[in-house]
């Protein structure tokens, strides 16, 4: 199986660089796999579970937030608000968020406090999801 440039880039570091052979990100309409030589294209990416498949085989997984991912030139940059991996994750914290985000949808809003009230519960509960998962 070829292989493929991965540059993954969160608003505030970079997140991962190197060499992958297969890259599984979240989309509004179910997951995308890019392998190697894949055809150009740009991909809306969603708050979840983001895994790569590491040249040796084992694979690497991380909880991003939204973004977009762009497949050029057998090289892939994925461009995301947050890259977190499991273990980086504050429970207590996403347990916050996600118990304030239900209260704000609870108020009455206009709709882009409404969907920034969304994207907030979406984000804690892909923290709480992923974060509790045990990956080895």
């Amino acid at each position: 199986m070829g292989s493929f440039f991965l540059d993954v880039l969160a608003s505030d570091r970079k997140f991962f660089r190197g060499k992958v052979s297969a890259l599984v990100i979240p989309c509004e309409d179910g997951e995308k796999e890019i392998l190697a030589h894949h055809e150009d294209m740009l991909i809306a990416v969603t708050s979840g579970e983001m895994r790569a498949q590491l040249e040796d085989g084992q694979w690497t997984r991380a909880i991003c937030g939204p973004g977009f991912a762009q497949v050029a030139n057998n090289r892939v940059t994925l461009l995301v608000e947050t890259a977190l991996r499991p273990e980086e994750v504050d429970i207590q914290r996403a347990k916050r968020a996600k118990e304030e985000a239900q209260e704000q949808l609870r108020q009455k809003q206009s709709i882009q406090e409404y969907n920034a009230s969304q994207a907030a519960l979406a984000r804690a509960l892909s923290r709480l999801k992923y974060g509790e998962k045990k990956y080895r």
